[in-house]
């Protein structure tokens, strides 16, 4: 491992644009859509195809200290909870919502340094926010999480502070915006948009798509 998250990927966009075999999915900790969509990833590799998962805010506005958000009704969230069953997910609405840029940044680090387990470190997270209600704003729990999937928490510490995670936010934010990114999820392959949350049916079609 790298003593300095810096020197794996000196050009941090380098896997950002598009190749042919190549899926770059944009997603946040705080979506739920993001949340009941996580199988995308393994339906992209079902079909020979790698993914990128990239960080990109859904809430940018929202402050560190988050915002309190009271119960969720109405057939939009009816039709995620439904979605979250058919995924085999646990859905358990928060409370509040957080800034999700301290786990966009971790999640963005734990890719670059140790890609291999990147996946499980974005499971988690999901699941800390939408099963066990933990404050995934709070950095002492993103560390927490990190350890027990054998990240080193002090290397991610300072990543977090030295402002190198908030810029590789940003430039991922960035390359979302050129390509027509409006939220999350989205996808991108061979220069076309997949936005929001899709039916497996849709999402296949969209891969298969000339």
């Amino acid at each position: 491992m790298s003593s300095s998250p810096k020197a794996v990927q000196q050009d941090p966009l380098r896997d950002v644009e598009p190749i042919d075999a190549r899926v770059v999915h944009w997603f946040d900790f705080i979506c739920p859509f993001c949340y009941v969509s996580q199988d995308r990833d393994e339906l992209v590799a079902a079909r020979g195809l790698d993914i990128v998962d990239l960080p990109l805010r859904a809430h940018p506005e929202i402050s560190l200290a988050g915002v309190r958000v009271g119960p969720r009704r109405g057939p939009m969230y009816r039709h995620i909870e439904a979605e979250a069953r058919a995924a085999g997910l646990v859905l358990n609405w928060p409370s509040r919502l957080p800034s999700s840029s301290v786990a966009l940044g971790a999640a963005e680090w734990a890719r670059r340094i140790r890609p291999a387990i990147s996946r499980e470190f974005n499971r988690s997270l999901f699941e800390a926010h939408f099963v066990l209600n933990q404050d995934i704003g709070d950095e002492a729990t993103i560390l927490r999480h990190a350890a027990l999937l054998g990240l080193d928490p002090a290397l991610l510490a300072a990543a977090l502070a030295d402002g190198s995670t908030a810029g590789w936010i940003r430039e991922s934010e960035s390359a979302a915006h050129r390509h027509g990114v409006r939220g999350t999820p989205a996808w991108l392959y061979r220069g076309r948009l997949l936005e929001g949350a899709r039916s497996a049916a849709e999402f296949f079609r969209f891969l298969e798509a000339d």
